[in-house]
């Protein structure tokens, strides 16, 4: 017997564990849903060098956190295929011509309680047991510095570029994580309690949330602000995604592809 696209997306459906949003970005991004699958392959972004390393393992479905052409609701895939766009073409392309059928799998997925994505991150960090029990995200560490925790970071997630707004000798015990980009409000706010030593996101923008920030340290309200990137802050967060669907999925191969951090730094 084989297993189609669409029965393992009603399968997840089945057991997520949470009703779907009334309006909501997950559900099929390209394919044909109806394709028997041979394997698949779940990552936080469908980047092409992604989707040429499912296709090579034989893994035809692909499952993503982040959407497939640069837009989180799918609404500029229209102005890009219009405009003959490059890099949107030659992606459309290849996935047309390898039979690949992307999934998107990202609101119920942050929906669970606990938090997927959270969970996956923290469990990377080794900060699961230290997760106060009414206040998802914030953790009570053993005390060290802005510096030594950014730098546990930066190893835990294989963030290559990571950045940190602070004195790196500041003493830091409670710490927010907001892995992705969970926009201004929500950063401001945990930057802001006088319970929260430092914040650890995804990313943000700097003319708010790093400025924000860098007022915070200087006025005394926060220790510093840790920047990981968004694809290492919630690439642990489809490692968990990718262990509970081989629950969920025994019959079909699934494997966890990993994106890399792309970004790069240099001396100065």
């Amino acid at each position: 017997m084989t297993t189609t696209a669409r029965q393992v997306a009603e399968r997840i459906d089945a057991h997520v564990g949470v009703p779907p949003r009334a309006t909501t970005v997950d559900g099929f991004l390209a394919g044909d849903p109806d394709t028997p699958v041979r394997g698949i392959a779940v990552t936080i972004m469908a980047t092409f060098d992604v989707l040429q390393r499912a296709a090579a393992e034989g893994l035809n479905l692909v499952i993503t956190h982040e959407p497939l052409y640069f837009d989180h609701h799918g609404t500029s895939d229209a102005k890009l295929a219009a405009e003959g766009d490059p890099v949107y073409a030659a992606k459309a392309a290849f996935v047309a011509e390898h039979g690949l059928v992307v999934l998107h799998q990202h609101d119920a997925w942050h929906d669970r309680e606990p938090d997927g994505v959270l969970t996956g991150v923290a469990r990377a960090l080794g900060w699961l047991a230290a997760e106060r029990t009414d206040d998802p995200g914030v953790y009570d560490l053993p005390p060290t510095t802005l510096g030594e925790l950014a730098a546990h970071v930066a190893r835990s997630l294989d963030a290559r570029a990571l950045r940190y707004v602070g004195d790196p000798d500041a003493r830091v015990s409670t710490v927010g994580l907001q892995p992705g980009f969970q926009g201004f409000e929500l950063n401001r706010h945990l930057l802001a309690r006088d319970d929260v030593d430092v914040v650890v996101i995804g990313e943000g923008h700097e003319w708010e949330t790093g400025e924000y920030a860098a007022d915070a340290v200087t006025a005394g309200v926060s220790a510093g602000l840790v920047v990981v990137g968004h694809t290492p802050s919630e690439q642990e967060g489809m490692a968990e995604y990718a262990r509970w669907l081989t629950d969920v999925l025994p019959e079909v191969p699934v494997e966890l592809v990993e994106a890399p951090d792309h970004y790069r730094t240099t001396p100065r």
